[in-house]
C-alpha cells in the first residue's frame, strides 16, 4: 500500500523554494492496547467520568475547563477560545536558518521523523538540495509550525531523499551533567581486551531487521491462545541472582574466549602455541641424531 502524504510544504533556503510532500516515518505497529472491563462475570468496557474533588459527583464534558496552577490549589481558568488564540497557526513553509554539520547534532535531540519527497515542479531542486547536502556533510536547520506547536526542524539526507527531523529544544533535554558519574581508573591492558572484544562483535552497519520485539510476539502468542479457549500457565518467576564483584580483566578474557570463532588466534591460545626456544630446539636435534646413531 502506497505512503499518504499527510502535508505539502515548501522548503526555502536563499532564494530556492522546493514544493515537498511530508510522510510519516513512523508507524506505530508495536503497540498492543488493552481496553479496562469490569471484571467476570461482566465483562463490559468501562467508561471513564471525572469527579469534582470537592463536591464528589460526577462532571459532564460540557462543564470542564483547563486551568494552570500557579501556587497550590491555585488557578487561573482559560477558556477554548483563548487556548486556540494562542497556538501556534499552522505553516507551510520551513524556512531554512542555518548549515551545521550532521554529526554536530547529538541523537539525544532527535524526535519525530518525517520524510519529504518533491512535489508538484520541485524534482530538480530537491535533487540539488540533497546533492549538496550530501556533499558538504551538513544539515538543514529551520522551524515548522503543526497541530499547534512551533518545532525545531533539521533536514538531512538519506540515500536520494530528504528526511525531516523534529528536534526537541533545549529545554526539554536534560544535561548528563546532572548525572553523578563516578570516576575510574581504566588499566592499558583492559582497555586492549574490551577493545578486541568490541571487534569481534562489530558490524558494517545497523541492521534494524536483526531486531524484533520479543515481548510483542509473547503478547500475540497469549491473546491467541485466549482466543482459541486455551488454559494459560503462568510460570512463577525465578529470583534474581545475586549480584557478584568480578574480576575485570578475566572477564573481558572470558569473553573475548567465548566470542573467538573455532580455530582462531587468541591472545592465551598465542602464548600457549609460541615455539621453544632456539636452543632446546638445537639440543633436541643433537639427541635425536645420538639416538639415531645407536
Amino acid at each position: 500500500m502506497a505512503a499518504r502524504s499527510i502535508a505539502s510544504i515548501t522548503v526555502s533556503f536563499g532564494m530556492v523554494a522546493i514544493p515537498v510532500k511530508v510522510f510519516s516515518a513512523t508507524q506505530a505497529a508495536g503497540t498492543i492496547s488493552f481496553n479496562l472491563l469490569h471484571k467476570p462475570p461482566c465483562g463490559s468496557r468501562l467508561r471513564q467520568q471525572y469527579v469534582c474533588a470537592k463536591e464528589d459527583v460526577v462532571v459532564p464534558r460540557e462543564d470542564i475547563v483547563k486551568g494552570y496552577e500557579f501556587a497550590k490549589d491555585q488557578y487561573v481558568v482559560f477558556l477554548p477560545e483563548e487556548l486556540k488564540a494562542i497556538e501556534e497557526a499552522g505553516s507551510r513553509a520551513v524556512e531554512v536558518s542555518e548549515f551545521v554539520p550532521l554529526e554536530s547534532i547529538d541523537p539525544v535531540y532527535f524526535d519525530k521523523a518525517y520524510y519529504l519527497a518533491p512535489d508538484k515542479g520541485g524534482n530538480k531542486p530537491y535533487a540539488l538540495f540533497v546533492k549538496a547536502l550530501a556533499e558538504t556533510g551538513r544539515c538543514a536547520l529551520g522551524r515548522w509550525a503543526a497541530r499547534g506547536k512551533q518545532n525545531i526542524v533539521m533536514l538531512r539526507p538519506i540515500g536520494d531523499g530528504l528526511v525531516m527531523q523534529q528536534l526537541l529544544y533545549a529545554a526539554e533535554v536534560r544535561s548528563i551533567d546532572e548525572i553523578d558519574i563516578p570516576k575510574a581508573e581504566v588499566k592499558e591492558a583492559e582497555l586492549k581486551l574490551a577493545t578486541q572484544l568490541i571487534e569481534q562483535q562489530a558490524a558494517n552497519a545497523f541492521d534494524p531487521a536483526a531486531y524484533t520485539d520479543e515481548v510483542k510476539a509473547r503478547i500475540e502468542a497469549l491473546i491467541e491462545q485466549k482466543v482459541q479457549g486455551r488454559e494459560i500457565a503462568v510460570s512463577e518467576e525465578a529470583p534474581a541472582p545475586e549480584a557478584q564483584v568480578i574480576d575485570l580483566m578475566e572477564a573481558l578474557r572470558a569473553s573475548l574466549k567465548k566470542r573467538a570463532p573455532e580455530g582462531a588466534e587468541t591472545p592465551a591460545r598465542v602464548a600457549a602455541e609460541r615455539k621453544p626456544p632456539k636452543r632446546a630446539a638445537q639440543a633436541t636435534g643433537k639427541q635425536q641424531k645420538k639416538a639415531g646413531r645407536k
